[in-house]
């Protein structure tokens, strides 16, 4: 599933592509998002902007000309394991089946599709902030407006959950998946699979801090141009400068911990099965 710095990055990139163009052409698979566009047509507005929201990328629409809020459509998609979204050049060649592409949206200059994508919802800003799916942007790690104190006690509030759980949680701090939750709880030296109310205030407020910084890493300016999103760079969290050891832990089952030499092992963890790396040595669970 991509994690937070992955939608932040299509996000930018499909607004370098989109942002104050008219909509041409706009086509999609899906029911509900086909019955918004039959109601109004996305063909004729205009695209405001695109940002994202945690693992939520959101692409606001409004009639040309409109600055009036109330007459914006926001287009949310999320991606969960399957879904991606590339931005093409008017006549570029597709890097996927068009077949597989659920969302369609046109410009004078790009193509932007969405392919297979598991969720997409249409709303207006009234509806979206009702939606208690959609994390709001003081609970995104990569917004200006996050607000890391409260975030640090939304963590220490999920005190019977295990603190890979708690960070998984969008509604704590929107952005971090297993590979994040996974880095960040090496880096802090914190065990995963310590229940939240074990944690001193000092540990949350690490994680939460560390959490922001791999993510902000992770999504640093470009050469301010790129538009393309179907070529990916490689996730770093290690400051290392070799390709081979990018990340502490995650996907490193059996090899060495780049600390003490321990084998690294690998879990999975909660409800939700979401696999989780760690190095029992650099991050012992505390004993009940």
């Amino acid at each position: 599933m991509p994690e937070g710095d992955t939608i932040y990055q299509t996000a930018r990139a499909l607004g370098r592509a989109l942002s104050g163009r008219r909509v041409l052409g706009f086509a999609s698979r899906m029911a509900e998002v086909a019955r918004a566009d039959d109601e109004r047509a996305f063909a004729g507005e205009c695209v405001v902007r695109v940002e994202s929201r945690g693992k939520w990328l959101l692409m606001v629409l409004a009639p040309a000309g409109e600055d009036d809020e109330t007459r914006q459509r926001i287009l949310a998609t999320h991606m969960l394991m399957s879904g991606s979204w590339h931005v093409y050049r008017r006549g570029e060649a597709w890097q996927k089946p068009r077949d597989q592409a659920r969302i369609v949206v046109e410009t004078d200059e790009y193509e932007a599709a969405g392919f297979r994508v598991p969720i997409a919802k249409v709303y207006t800003w009234v509806q979206l902030r009702r939606e208690r799916k959609i994390p709001r942007v003081e609970e995104d790690l990569l917004r200006a407006e996050f607000d890391a104190e409260a975030a640090v006690k939304r963590l220490l509030a999920c005190d019977r959950k295990s603190v890979g759980e708690a960070m998984m949680n969008q509604r704590v701090m929107a952005g971090v998946g297993n590979i994040f939750k996974s880095e960040v709880c090496f880096a802090e030296r914190v065990s995963p699979f310590a229940k939240v109310n074990r944690l001193t205030e000092p540990q949350a407020r690490g994680l939460v801090k560390r959490s922001r910084l791999l993510l902000e890493a992770n999504v640093l300016e470009d050469s301010g141009d790129r538009i393309v999103t179907y070529r990916g760079r490689k996730r770093r969290t290690t400051r290392s400068a070799d390709p081979g050891a990018s990340l502490w832990v995650y996907g490193r089952r059996g090899e060495p911990c780049r600390r003490c030499g321990m084998a690294i092992e690998r879990e999975l963890q909660g409800d939700g099965a979401r696999v989780t790396y760690w190095c029992p040595v650099c991050q012992p669970q505390p004993e009940d």
